[in-house]
């Protein structure tokens, strides 16, 4: 049974990332090297890319690949708790932000919503006691520290910032700072409740 779920995630993973790259590309408003970089300058993105090639590792043939260590104790728990937070954040500050149609509409809604509501209901079926154990999670802390970092590094030299909190033309660095430290607060508080959720279900 989870291996077709695992398809289904892998197939519903891929297709929308691609169809964004290709919308982002179709619609794009600079060169296409300039285009690719913003592409992957989203945390949205990015963290559908590391799902995605989460259940690729999982349906893979080969075990014995460094795509393989995605499946590693705890690093369920910590790719369900970024992609929640994609979800959420986009559903409370940045829906009111823009007003998608068509194609672009579906694939916004499988990016921002179907996805982490797939991954969340995924972990809760499959996550075991050891995705479950903060120790085996806490090196993922620093993917969105990393992924800030660049952000505003990036943006220092292109003025593209990716979203409105972390836009140091518009808010300046100070907020910036503060925004970023709240997210960080909020992917913990996520984890923890992840945590908080999984040991409940697992003692019932």
């Amino acid at each position: 049974m989870r291996k077709y779920i695992d398809i289904l995630g892998f197939l519903i993973g891929w297709l929308a990332i691609i169809g964004q790259f290709i919308l982002m590309i179709q619609n794009r408003q600079a060169d296409i090297q300039e285009t690719i970089i913003r592409f992957f300058s989203f945390f949205t993105i990015l963290t559908n890319i590391l799902v995605a090639l989460y259940f690729t590792s999982r349906i893979s043939i080969s075990k014995n690949t460094s795509l393989s260590r995605l499946t590693n104790s705890g690093n369920l728990t910590a790719l369900t708790a970024f992609i929640l937070v994609v979800g959420l954040v986009y559903q409370f500050i940045l829906r009111g932000t823009w007003q998608p149609t068509g194609l672009q509409r579906i694939i916004d809604e499988l990016l921002h919503s179907a996805i982490p509501l797939f991954v969340f209901l995924y972990w809760l079926k499959f996550a075991n006691k050891t995705d479950l154990i903060f120790k085996n999670i806490k090196i993922w802390l620093w993917y969105p520290i990393g992924y800030f970092l660049y952000v505003i590094i990036r943006g220092h030299f292109s003025n593209f910032y990716p979203y409105p909190f972390v836009n140091v033309i518009e808010i300046g660095y100070s907020q910036v700072f503060i925004n970023a430290l709240i997210i960080s607060l909020f992917f913990l508080f996520i984890m923890w409740v992840l945590i908080l959720i999984g040991n409940k279900t697992r003692k019932s």
